[in-house]
């Protein structure tokens, strides 16, 4: 009686080593598809307008910030750039302002913002807005470039051509934009206006979670476009 016991013993410890084996070796290679899948060697500085003290403009009907929905549109973005395997930098994550200065200090804000583009050396710069204009009729989403970059002309020219396919708002045409962000870095950058709070709307489509992550989404499938191209030529 004895013996059959320590027969089955034997056979239950020589069972759970074979499932241990299995579970470790099943472990190991989760580990390495995770680890491939977290970093594609492309890194991109996603930029939320505005912060703290700087609101941007405001929702023309609900008073609603563009800082929190340029906050909001970017960590949709970063989500999805992460599951690619893209390494995402932010200016800021939260609704304070990029410098920390006691009091809001918009070329302190500038300056940090600059700091975070160059220590990073990204592929990428994009900067996350929201617009406005007098007259409430005018809508639609729009990509500003710096003079002179043709990479980012070429990059601005393909978002717009998302926005203008996925948002049902007034098509329009990437064009170069002064912007302290475009021109304070050599990395080759764009400006995402993603449309008017100015225009009640588009102010109460980019309120909403959902459009935010619309929005976030139609940028990724552009960017992703942009990259696979660059792959497959090289």
């Amino acid at each position: 009686m004895a013996a059959i016991i320590t027969i089955k013993r034997k056979t239950v410890i020589v069972f759970l080593s074979i499932v241990l084996a299995a579970v470790t070796v099943g472990a190991a290679a989760a580990t390495i598809v995770v680890s491939v899948r977290a970093d594609n060697g492309i890194t991109i500085v996603l930029d939320a307008g505005h912060g703290g003290a700087d609101g941007g403009v405001l929702g023309s009907t609900t008073g609603t910030k563009e800082s929190d929905v340029n906050l909001s549109i970017t960590k949709y973005l970063k989500k999805y750039l992460e599951g690619e395997g893209y390494n995402v930098v932010l200016t800021r994550s939260d609704g304070g302002a990029v410098g920390k200065g006691v009091k809001y200090n918009k070329k302190e804000d500038m300056r940090a913002r600059r700091e975070i583009v160059e220590s990073a050396a990204p592929s990428l710069v994009i900067s996350i807005h929201c617009n406005a204009y007098p007259v409430a009729s005018v809508n639609g989403a729009q990509v500003f470039y710096a003079s002179g970059s043709t990479q980012g002309r070429e990059v601005a020219n393909t978002v717009q051509g998302y926005f203008n396919d996925a948002l049902n708002a007034k098509p329009r045409s990437a064009a170069v934009g002064d912007y302290y962000i475009l021109n304070c870095s050599e990395y080759t950058s764009v400006l995402c206006e993603c449309g008017f709070l100015s225009n009640p709307a588009e102010e109460n489509k980019l309120i909403t979670a959902d459009y935010q992550e619309k929005v976030a989404y139609t940028i990724f499938t552009a960017v992703k476009s942009i990259f696979q191209e660059q792959s497959a030529s090289a």
